[in-house]
């Protein structure tokens, strides 16, 4: 017969809210990736990315272009949220995730209710992120105010 060992149970360590906030960041990135690529397998996509649409909209350098800087933003914020210091950190996370909400939600302008469950779960997923972030970055903890040192102790 064994005798089970017995096991300290598992350590919740405190994450750095920068830390958060990449994985955040960095999550996003890969769904919008993936996102974009199962796209592809939608029937006649393929057909009009060969005949030089994407949407409604004629490929072009700076339609390419403007998809480029649509991605980079919230590529950068996976750095941004490590490097910046705490107060520029919480205002850019607010900002770019409130601006990304519409650009989120537009993936789904003009796809069929066919298609729907595939963008539901797509941008719904992606929607919980961006409330993650904000939510992280609004609750960012804020270091507590030191006691007053009473006039007399100071004079000393």
């Amino acid at each position: 017969m064994t005798i089970p060992k017995l096991q300290a149970p598992l350590a919740t360590v405190a994450m750095p809210v920068q830390a958060k906030l990449a994985a955040a960041w960095a999550s996003l990135m890969f769904l919008y990736i993936y996102v974009d690529y199962y796209h592809l397998y939608q029937p006649g996509i393929l057909d009009d990315i060969q005949a030089g649409l994407v949407f409604e909209f004629e490929i072009s350098p700076p339609l390419m272009t403007a998809f480029l800087a649509l991605l980079a933003v919230p590529s950068l914020m996976i750095t941004l949220s490590v490097v910046l210091p705490a107060q520029a950190n919480r205002i850019a996370n607010l900002l770019v995730a409130a601006l990304y909400i519409p650009v989120t939600a537009f993936n789904a302008v003009g796809e069929s209710w066919e298609w729907a469950p595939f963008y539901v779960l797509s941008i719904g997923v992606e929607l919980l992120l961006l409330a993650f972030i904000l939510r992280a970055s609004w609750a960012w903890p804020r270091i507590p105010a030191a006691a007053p040192v009473p006039v007399d102790e100071i004079r000393r």
